[in-house]
């Protein structure tokens, strides 16, 4: 339960930032950019090139047609900002032949329980707590992937999804989205490359508003009643390049290195510019018996200022750990080891099941 400020916060946030028309905004659906799987977590999300479970319908959907399983699903959940938000994925997939797959994910990231407060003062201006109600502000993703291998050139498959998204702050506003993402992975050896383009096509938020019962706290408060407009996701890529060691019988080793190249503006990443903006990310896995993973990773680069003033690199680094067994796969992730960043750190758990190995 929150303050009855919350509602303000949410409304004047969510919704005065999108009145402006059609515009492309630069933390447009952000929370399709947090990530999915506490294996590619651990990593610090380096993934893209290596991903080949029903995870890559989100990372590389291009990864779903290296499965080697004819079925395979993945649960996570996920809590941020001392629970306040709740983040979770499902994600499932299957094999059409030897050469083509589909995926299916569905992601959820909201905060429930909001108190609304607008009704609180009756007609006769008596504070009348009864009038408090509850609502959830809340973004929905729903992706449909495929995904084939190219015969002709060993070692490479492409990959596509094609995703909806609705996003909905109670009675007071919604949003749907459409948009594509597509994907390659080459895996020449031991070598592992990919690339991933997200809203390929420019995703599309049309925004529809519910004014009526927020007119006159916006208008006593100074702010500006959010009108209906269009909301604009311009395109990202991920690119990445890794490799698989095979150390001795019992120990393996993979290593992956990812950049997320965005166009949108200037950012803080560690490579700047009003053109294109770089954000590294690299992640270490060592593997027993194929059983027991250990996992490390680093990124989210970010230019700060100390308390004296000086100017310093914040980054976030990673580790995990996961257990494979039978086709079943449980692993956790920590986030922001050592706070070495502004972010808060987080403890991420995914469970996965796949069977009828190819």
């Amino acid at each position: 339960m929150y303050s009855p400020k919350t509602l303000l916060v949410f409304l004047t946030i969510a919704l005065g930032s999108t009145s402006y028309g059609q515009v492309a905004r630069k933390y447009s659906n952000a929370f399709l950019a947090i990530g999915v799987d506490a294996r590619a977590m651990g990593l610090s999300n380096s993934v893209v090139a290596s991903v080949q479970d029903a995870s890559s319908g989100y990372w590389n959907p291009a990864g779903l047609a290296n499965m080697g399983h004819a079925y395979d699903f993945g649960l996570m959940h996920a809590e941020y900002f001392a629970s306040i938000a709740q983040y979770d994925y499902l994600g499932a997939a299957m094999d059409i032949d030897a050469e083509q797959s589909v995926g299916f994910t569905v992601i959820r990231f909201g905060v429930d329980n909001i108190l609304n407060t607008t009704q609180l003062i009756d007609q006769n201006g008596n504070v009348d707590y009864n009038r408090i109600t509850k609502f959830s502000a809340a973004d929905y993703a729903f992706m449909g992937s495929y995904a084939r291998v190219i015969s002709s050139v060993p070692g490479l498959s492409v990959g596509a999804n094609a995703k909806v998204v609705y996003r909905q702050i109670g009675d007071f506003a919604d949003a749907y989205g459409f948009g594509l993402d597509v994907g390659v992975q080459y895996r020449p050896g031991d070598w592992r490359f990919g690339l991933t383009l997200r809203d390929a096509t420019t995703t599309v938020n049309s925004w529809v508003f519910s004014t009526e019962d927020f007119e006159q706290v916006f208008e006593d408060t100074g702010n500006e009643l959010p009108t209906n407009g269009i909301e604009l996701t311009i395109p990202r890529a991920l690119l990445g390049a890794g490799r698989t060691w095979e150390l001795s019988d019992k120990f393996s080793l993979l290593s992956e290195v990812n950049l997320e190249m965005t166009f949108d503006g200037q950012r803080n990443t560690l490579v700047s510019s009003s053109v294109l903006n770089i954000n590294p990310m690299a992640g270490v896995e060592l593997g027993y018996a194929d059983f027991v993973f250990f996992r490390l990773g680093g990124g989210q680069f970010q230019r700060t200022t100390s308390i004296l003033g000086e100017q310093e690199i914040g980054w976030q680094p990673t580790l995990g750990v996961g257990f494979k067994y039978l086709g079943i796969s449980v692993d956790y992730a920590l986030t922001d080891v050592g706070n070495q960043s502004t972010a808060l750190y987080s403890n991420i758990f995914s469970l996965k099941y796949r069977f009828n190995r190819r």
